[in-house]
């Protein structure tokens, strides 16, 4: 299928790299050619005031602060701030993940994903909190006004006898200029900046403060907008303190300066956008008014009093739960929906032709969360169902734009690509020789997203939804559902072994440079698999997630009673038959499940044969955790024995990826990787082995008591960690280190590893 073409011509290769006469006879090949059905996000649920009231936000989770609308040419607004580090003027734009100069912590502390959030951004001299919030009120132009509001605490070291201010640097930046009108406020007045776009009308920002604060500007004529804007910032400081009050001609951004005065401590800057202005009249002044000094510090209580309300009512937990494990639930929940952007842009796919090695994807939009602001601010695939299980708890209609937003990215072969490195600004946390720009449409992702969508269906079964919000699913549903057996398809058809019932994950490839090649598509990376890639690879992961995959379509189709592609109902049974799972998995002498492939563990004195592979881990639990096992099965009983061996995967805080006797037990792949998943412990598969472990321990069979003895050990565990890494350093983390569970990788990491909050409200999905 990757090599076959469209019947329409195409209109953009003749753009793509290379050969512009050569490729204008060419056809469009079909993985670049959009999936022929209906977009997801046309359905009319995703019109009208839902989509003008998601049309602004915190939408730059790359930057410690920024704001942006949902459109491909937005107009950008953000906040920067000067530090020195080591004798040199720091900029601070983009989020960083590291010890040795950066923030000491930052994250939301609340968000609520939709016109609200409270941020606070941790320095050794300086604490800064950044407020967001919109406002619908007045004749406004689309997407409505916003405000930020910047509280700022000087932290001088004892005895410092300077005592100097802070200097904050805000930008607006429009990227369509000269199309659009960019204008430097009046000297004297409250208007920073002024405008005229077709989306939003006349505009005006406006900064307003009772704190005496020094102001100077820059404007600058970039290409790039605002991705190199510290460096400029910088260069135009030139060795002082103070911008130069220069404009450039034909600006597309603004810097604006404010700084706090010396030996004042704090201060409290506010600055709002007002929009669809036609003339200046006293409603502009009341909705300037309205969003600044005292009316806008009633909204912020009053939202975040809202925060804390919806909290406790849409993840459950009782009052039981000790106040550091609120503290912590906030924070994971805060930062997933505050690490929500919107991006746009072309992928790069792997397509050999001519002298080319790749062509662009159709041109995409995306609407989603990140895993982690300072290390992953772009999408992922099957991150993105993790991230559901929380975010659809909190507000419906946000996850259902986000999965139709993924949805929506599907080729004409029904695949979706794994990583979306979208637009410049995601580009450039890249460097520009890394092989994962270039996505190859042969690799494929777990497939996470049916879970949330069957989750969804059981919830309405249960009474979780009213008639309306059960009505919307239904109707996402239905629109979907074309896109959702195309991706089944492809992921049962191209993912495929040799022997029947049996497949392996495309994209193994073996390098000089690696001990065992990476299985990306897994989203366990590192974990080792066969020495040898080949196509005699039988990986126990991936038929379990085809059969949980066949089991949600199943699902979907008999609550759309819809006439299903394909007959889901006998692949899932087909999948789940524990005889055949055993007869390709189960390795008697190590009593669990493994891989099969060439392999040897002895790879410079030993030819590698066809064989199971002894790496014992969290691909041996995958028929545990989709729940294929019989609950009086004794194969319950060795998993069970299995998680509890603390010479193998049970600590204290929490499951390790890989068993201690494993050969790569930590052993770095590369010289430059670290073990990833050879034994660091992480959150979202010890949250699908809970969930696992729980329902066992309500199956009626001999080992139930067994099984909720594991899970309540486990469970605390889990959290107690999770827990003491946030109050020692502020974070939550990537994962976890299998010795002594301090928080290793990505800071802020509140993708998956917020599974913490469903962990400690007990919720699991239904088909696991």
């Amino acid at each position: 299928m990757a090599g076959a073409t469209s019947m329409t011509s195409s209109k953009s290769l003749a753009d793509q790299d290379g050969d512009n006469e050569t490729l204008e006879t060419f056809r469009t090949p079909s993985v670049i050619t959009p999936f022929p059905g209906p977009k997801v996000m046309d359905l009319p649920m995703f019109q009208g005031t839902h989509k003008a009231d998601l049309y602004w936000g915190t939408y730059r989770p790359q930057a410690y602060f920024g704001v942006r609308a949902r459109t491909p040419k937005s107009l950008v607004a953000g906040l920067m701030w000067l530090v020195t580090r080591d004798g040199k003027p720091v900029v601070r734009h983009f989020c960083e993940n590291k010890d040795k100069g950066g923030l000491k912590s930052f994250g939301w502390k609340e968000h609520n994903g939709i016109d609200f959030g409270r941020q606070d951004l941790l320095e050794s001299e300086l604490e800064l909190t950044t407020s967001f919030v919109k406002s619908k009120v007045g004749n406004l132009g689309y997407g409505g006004d916003w405000s930020v509001r910047i509280n700022v605490k000087n932290l001088w070291a004892e005895g410092d006898e300077e005592m100097k201010g802070a200097n904050l640097f805000f930008y607006i930046a429009d990227h369509e200029v000269p199309n659009n009108d960019l204008n430097l406020g009046l000297k004297g007045s409250t208007t920073l900046a002024s405008g005229s776009r077709a989306d939003v009308g006349n505009w005006q920002l406006h900064l307003r403060s009772k704190d005496k604060l020094d102001q100077h500007y820059c404007g600058f004529k970039t290409p790039n907008s605002v991705i190199n804007l510290s460096e400029l910032v910088v260069k135009n400081l030139n060795g002082g303190h103070a911008l130069s009050n220069t404009v450039e001609p034909d600006s597309n951004v603004y810097v604006f300066q404010i700084s706090t005065m010396n030996q004042i401590q704090t201060a409290t800057i506010d600055i709002a956008f007002i929009s669809g202005l036609e003339e200046e009249t006293s409603d502009m002044e009341k909705r300037i008014d309205d969003l600044t000094d005292v009316p806008l510090s009633t909204i912020l209580l009053e939202k975040e009093k809202a925060f804390d309300k919806k909290f406790k009512e849409c993840y459950n937990l009782s009052g039981e739960v000790e106040t550091n494990n609120l503290v912590v639930g906030k924070a994971a929940i805060a930062n997933m929906l505050g690490g929500i952007g919107y991006f746009h842009g072309a992928l790069k796919v792997s397509y050999k032709i001519f002298h080319q090695d790749h062509l662009y994807y159709f041109p995409t939009e995306l609407y989603t969360a990140v895993p982690c602001r300072p290390k992953f601010p772009w999408g992922f695939l099957w991150d993105e169902g993790f991230h559901q299980m929380l975010i659809w708890r909190w507000d419906l209609h946000t996850s259902l734009e986000i999965v139709g937003h993924w949805l929506d990215l599907m080729n004409s072969e029904g695949w979706i690509p794994r990583e979306q490195l979208l637009g410049a600004e995601t580009l450039s946390k890249i460097r520009p020789e890394d092989p994962i720009i270039i996505q190859d449409p042969k690799i494929a992702n777990p497939p996470t997203l049916l879970l949330v969508l069957c989750d969804l269906i059981t919830k309405i079964h249960t009474k979780k939804f009213d008639a309306n919000e059960a009505s919307q699913i239904a109707e996402f549903l239905k629109g979907a559902f074309p896109r959702l057996e195309a991706w089944f398809h492809w992921l049962y058809t191209t993912q495929k072994g040799k022997i029947e019932g049996s497949f392996y994950w495309r994209g193994r490839q073996k390098t000089s440079g690696e001990r065992n090649p990476r299985t990306l598509a897994s989203g366990l990376d590192d974990y080792p698999r066969a020495s040898d890639p080949s196509e005699d690879e039988m990986h126990v992961d991936l038929r379990c997630w085809i059969y949980l995959a066949a089991d949600c379509m199943n699902f979907i189709t008999e609550f759309l009673k819809e006439k299903p592609t394909e007959d889901y109902s006998k692949i899932a049974m087909q999948l789940s038959d524990i005889s055949k799972l055993n007869k390709l998995h189960y390795d008697r002498d190590y009593e669990t499940y493994l891989d099969f492939g060439n392999h040897t563990e002895k790879e410079t004195v030993e030819k590698p044969t066809p064989r199971k592979v002894p790496h014992v881990g969290y691909v041996s639990l995958f028929p545990l955790i989709s729940k294929i096992i019989p609950p009086k099965s004794q194969i319950l009983d060795q998993q069970l024995t299995l998680i509890l061996d603390e010479d193998k995967l049970w600590s204290h805080y929490g499951l390790l990826s890989l068993s201690k006797e494993s050969s790569l037990y930590m052993i770095p792949n590369a010289t430059d990787q670290t073990p990833y998943w050879r034994g660091p412990i992480w959150i979202n598969l010890n949250y699908l082995i809970l969930a696992s472990l729980y329902h066992y321990s309500k199956e009626d069979g001999p080992y139930s008591i067994r099984a909720r003895d594991t899970y309540t050990r486990l469970r605390k565990n889990l959290i107690s960690n999770v827990v003491r890494n946030y109050e020692q350093t502020g974070y939550i983390w990537e994962h976890y280190n299998q010795t002594n569970g301090s928080g290793e990788g990505g800071r802020d990491f509140t993708g998956w590893s917020a599974l913490i909050l469903l962990i400690m409200s007990e919720d699991y999905p239904r088909r696991l």
